[in-house]
């Protein structure tokens, strides 16, 4: 039997300049031998990271004709993968496209079937950054983002996000209880596997966390970084998709996290040594080899 390119169908914005979104996503996963299927949210002119007056054209009945033309086409995917939504409709029609698209092992419309493997459904419920709700976000996108991450299989909150869900306060820092609490309250909303980015660490004020769980093993993990001066956006698209093709190569959850976190962190160092301006995003395509490379898993540990 011949093996499979893995294919991943990418529900995200597409912005013409800045290194965010489907610009960053399509890249990663491309660099690491995935098919990249978008399904454009809106178009805008550049992110919305630190540009003003930007253009924003709404692509959401372009949304409901790609769902019906890829549904004519009998087209599967191995992910389905989730990230900015430009209304509260637009989570309905990605609701429909997990219910229309993701097979679960063994079942497709309701009888079984052999041969058939797990569509992953990750969610990125970008809403956010440091502590509030980005402009461009409606907060009726808040309840509507509860309702989508309860059918996801990973969700991928930062901290802001996670809060935002939770409707919890967040942590001056967090210990490490603080992470397990965190985790598992968004895992009993629904998904099996949490992961949550830039938790400041009460142990070391210049680390930030990433922190992990799985409801099926009951495991928590925690992976930390050095926390660097300066933000890029489109890191935690470029962070997902990351781990998105190193699952879908085998790889285990926290290896995937470790690698994740670690070619992130590669990413911006490499940035730092040029004079650009950081709403441009990081250098990704200096760094894109590295994916291609066999990876040593360098920090991860157990919670």
């Amino acid at each position: 039997m011949q093996p499979n390119v893995k294919k991943v169908a990418a529900i995200h914005d597409l912005s013409g300049f800045g290194r965010a979104s489907l610009t960053a996503i399509i890249p990663t996963l491309s660099s690491m031998g995935v098919q990249v299927c978008p399904i454009p949210t809106a178009i805008l002119s550049t992110h919305s990271g630190g540009f003003s007056n930007y253009s924003f054209h709404d692509l959401t009945d372009t949304m409901l004709e790609y769902v019906a033309h890829w549904k004519k086409l009998g087209l599967t995917f191995d992910a389905i993968y989730s990230g900015f939504l430009g209304s509260p409709k637009q989570a309905d029609i990605v609701l429909n496209i997990i219910d229309e698209f993701a097979i679960k092992k063994g079942k497709q419309n309701g009888k079984v079937v052999t041969g058939l493997s797990d569509t992953l459904v990750v969610v990125d419920p970008v809403m956010g950054d440091d502590g509030s709700l980005y402009q461009s976000i409606d907060p009726a996108m808040v309840p509507q983002m509860r309702h989508l991450i309860a059918k996801a299989d990973i969700i991928v909150p930062n901290v802001t996000e996670a809060s935002l869900l939770l409707d919890k306060k967040i942590p001056h820092a967090f210990h490490n209880e603080d992470m397990k609490f965190f985790l598992k309250s968004l895992s009993d909303m629904g998904p099996n596997t949490v992961v949550i980015t830039s938790l400041p660490d009460a142990h070391n004020s210049d680390f930030l966390c990433t922190a992990a769980y799985q409801r099926d093993t009951d495991s928590y993990w925690k992976i930390s970084a050095n926390r660097l001066p300066g933000s890029y956006p489109g890191t935690g698209d470029t962070f997902a998709s990351v781990m998105i093709g190193s699952l879908l190569k085998g790889e285990s959850l926290p290896v995937s996290i470790d690698r994740s976190v670690h070619f992130i962190s590669q990413c911006i160092n490499a940035s730092r040594g040029y004079d650009y301006p950081r709403r441009n995003g990081i250098l990704l395509e200096r760094e894109l080899y590295l994916l291609r490379e066999p990876w040593q898993i360098s920090s991860y540990e157990e919670l």
